[in-house]
Formats: C-alpha cells, sequence, structure tokens
C-alpha cells in the first residue's frame, strides 16, 4: 500500500498586505499554513526581507556590519540608493535614530523632510521606524506619516503608550501600521484589538511582538511567534491574523558574538563570519516561527537567506 503523507489544514488564514507604489508593490503574508508547508495549503507570497537604514551614520553598529555602509550611511537618500542598486532591496525600512532625545533630539519637522527626500530619490517600498521612545515618537510619526502621504507606507511601531496617536495618523494617510507588544501573546492580541476598535482595518496591520537574538531569549521569542501563528490558523482567531513582523537586526549586532574582537574570544574564529552567521540563523528561525517580514542590516547575512527563503518555497 503506498504511503500517503498526512496533511494539516486551518480554517484561518494569514492576512495579505501589500505596501509599496505601483509595480514596485510587494505582498506579504496570505497563507493558510504553517511556514513553507505549501503541500498543506497556500503560501502566496514569500517572506520579505527589508534592508535597514537610519537617519544618521551608525555609529553604534560594530565595525563589522558599519563599515559596510561606510561611504554611504552620512546620508539616507545615498544610503537608500545603496540599497536598491547594489544590493536589489525589496524594501527599505528608515529607523529615525536621530530623533530620540538622546540621540539628538531632532524635531518632526526634520523628520518629515528626510522622510520625503527618501520617498523623492527612491522607489523601493519604505518601512518608516522611529527611534523606539513611546513620547517623541508620537510626535514623529504624526509627521512622517504625512510626510509619506499617498505613498502606502508601513509606519511604526505603535505601542501600547501611544498607538492613539500613530493610529490616527496612519488612517488619516492610508499607510500600513506595525503594532508592538512586548513578548507576550495576550499583550499582542490587546494591542491589536485596541488599534481595530478605533476603526484602523485589520487588513493594514503587521503584529510585532518583538524579537531576540540567537542566544538571548530567540527560543522564548520563537514560541510566543508560533504561538501567534497557531491561533491565526488553527483557532481562527481574526485578531491572530496580521503578517508577523521579525526586526532582527537591531537585536543581534549588539550581543557578545556580534562584538567581541577575534583577540578577546580566539576560540570562536572570525568575527566577519561568525556576525553574519548571527544574524543569518536568528533571521530563519523568526521565518520558521512565521515571520513574514525580516528587517536585516549585513548585506551577506540577507544574501544567506533569501536563498534559505528560495529553497523552501
Amino acid at each position: 500500500m503506498a504511503y500517503v503523507v498526512p496533511k494539516e489544514s486551518f480554517n484561518g488564514k494569514v492576512l495579505s498586505l501589500d505596501f509599496g507604489k505601483g509595480d514596485k508593490a510587494v505582498s506579504i503574508g496570505g497563507e493558510n499554513t504553517l511556514p513553507f508547508l505549501s503541500f498543506e495549503g497556500e503560501v502566496p507570497n514569500r517572506p520579505l526581507v527589508a534592508c535597514e537604514i537610519q537617519d544618521c551614520p551608525p555609529d553604534d553598529w560594530p565595525d563589522t556590519v558599519k563599515n559596510v555602509y561606510k561611504d554611504v550611511s552620512a546620508d539616507p537618500v545615498t544610503w537608500a540608493g545603496y540599497c536598491r542598486d547594489e544590493l536589489k532591496a525589496k524594501a527599505i525600512a528608515l529607523r529615525l535614530v536621530s530623533t530620540h532625545p538622546d540621540r539628538g533630539d531632532r524635531s518632526a519637522e526634520d523628520a518629515a523632510k528626510t522622510i520625503k527626500d527618501v520617498l523623492a530619490a527612491v522607489d523601493v517600498p519604505l518601512i518608516i521606524l522611529g527611534s523606539n521612545h513611546i513620547e517623541k515618537d508620537a510626535d514623529v510619526l504624526v509627521a512622517a506619516a504625512g510626510a509619506a502621504s499617498g505613498y502606502n507606507c508601513i509606519i511604526g511601531k505603535a505601542q501600547e503608550g501611544n498607538y492613539k496617536t500613530i493610529v490616527a495618523a496612519a488612517l488619516a494617510h492610508n499607510h500600513k501600521l506595525i503594532a508592538m507588544s512586548e513578548l507576550d501573546i495576550n499583550l499582542a492580541k490587546q494591542l491589536n484589538i485596541l488599534i481595530t476598535q478605533m476603526g484602523f482595518d485589520k487588513e493594514k496591520l503587521i503584529t510585532d511582538p518583538m524579537c531576540s537574538g540567537l542566544g538571548y531569549g530567540l527560543e522564548y521569542t520563537y514560541s510566543v511567534m508560533e504561538r501567534i501563528r497557531l491561533a491565526g490558523l488553527a483557532q481562527n482567531d481574526p485578531t491572530m491574523q496580521p503578517p508577523i513582523l521579525g526586526d532582527v537586526g537591531m537585536y543581534v549586532w549588539k550581543v557578545k558574538e556580534t562584538v567581541a574582537s577575534e583577540p578577546d574570544v580566539p576560540d570562536w574564529g572570525s568575527l566577519e563570519n561568525r556576525s553574519i552567521a548571527w544574524e543569518t540563523i536568528t533571521a530563519t528561525s523568526m521565518l520558521l516561527a512565521g515571520t513574514n517580514l525580516l528587517i536585516m542590516r549585513h548585506p551577506a547575512a540577507i544574501g544567506n537567506v533569501e536563498k534559505t527563503i528560495d529553497e523552501l518555497m
């Protein structure tokens, strides 16, 4: 008797979301099965990797990744152009680091000008991220949403302490929105409910349950993401069906394994190889947990992950 592969089907489905303009627009989500199990269901869109840039030189990045962009990182427009032309980025994530009160405290108006300049120069779909300062982001992301009006961007991150203002701005300018909670499925669900109760369409929402680097709580992050995905598929919970974001780069490129020099830890081998592997493994783990959108930094790690996605798809 022939062996029949057991298959599992779900009533739920991950919501599909698109951002960007015209023929450059991209889509994520839409699957009705667990990651890459296309023999069990539909996986219409491949996971998307966005290349991270900043609105100021990345002084806190390790040299291994900072030096890759040393000739372009002084200007976000030039940096974005490099990602589009040299790295063939399908999406760019612009982090407005210099608006943080402790990192330059640039105004919301300054941030809006930066966004307008980048959008005017580069036609790649844009993710606009604040500095992760709850009070300042409430002002900055409102201005950012207005500056990017008509470009169908992703704005983030809305958190419990500032979501009302940011949701209103995303609604007014027809952007997609990232909702970030702190590694707790119940908090993620609660924030998504609060945002949709304001009239924001759940099909324009992205869930960010927070990320973590390999060796620094990765298994807990994986567990939370996996539970969110299973709740959306197996339990058909509409609040758990938005695509998931993995903001990998910012969590990987500050851990000891990507910073410690070769003389300090000679047994760990090449710092460059070690660092790239750390971002690659972290991002791949997030994909297997159910992430639809990754934000990454090192071109070699991005290349590794894109190759993995190709093979798994």
